[in-house]
């Protein structure tokens, strides 16, 4: 059954960079074996994610790109897609949108803002995954 996990922001440094969060868990899936996709709000965000996932730790490191810009989408463990870049699902996607994610996936996980004008939104998504038959889970970061 396929499965939405939603990473609530608690802790102070992500509160600050909110996109350390995405680094830990690419770094989580990257060490499953899980190829993963991750859907970036806008350009600008997916530069920003490309950059600090080569700099957030260094003593990991995680394979990835911006979807399209080569011809290695297909060999590289993590993808970064703009909205503007048609690239397939993976088992494992990270959502940074603000929609929910259609498509076949194993797992969506859905990052959640410590700001609570955002949280309404994604009570809404909630809900949304909820009556596809998802299984649901909570997780405070």
């Amino acid at each position: 059954m396929p499965r939405a996990d939603f990473y609530l922001i608690q802790k102070p440094r992500f509160r600050e960079e909110p996109l350390m969060l995405v680094c830990e868990l690419a770094r989580k899936a990257y060490d499953a074996n899980l190829w993963t996709l991750v859907l970036a709000r806008d350009a600008a965000q997916a530069e920003a994610l490309d950059e600090l996932l080569w700099a957030f730790d260094e003593d990991a490191y995680i394979p990835h790109q911006i979807a399209g810009t080569d011809d290695e989408d297909a060999l590289t463990p993590v993808l970064i897609a703009r909205p503007d870049t048609d690239i397939p699902l993976r088992p494992l996607v990270i959502n940074l949108r603000d929609a929910p994610v259609d498509g076949v996936f194993e797992r969506v996980l859905e990052v959640v803002p410590a700001d609570d004008s955002a949280r309404g939104p994604l009570r809404e998504r909630w809900k949304q995954y909820q009556a596809r038959g998802l299984e649901l889970k909570k997780y405070d970061m």
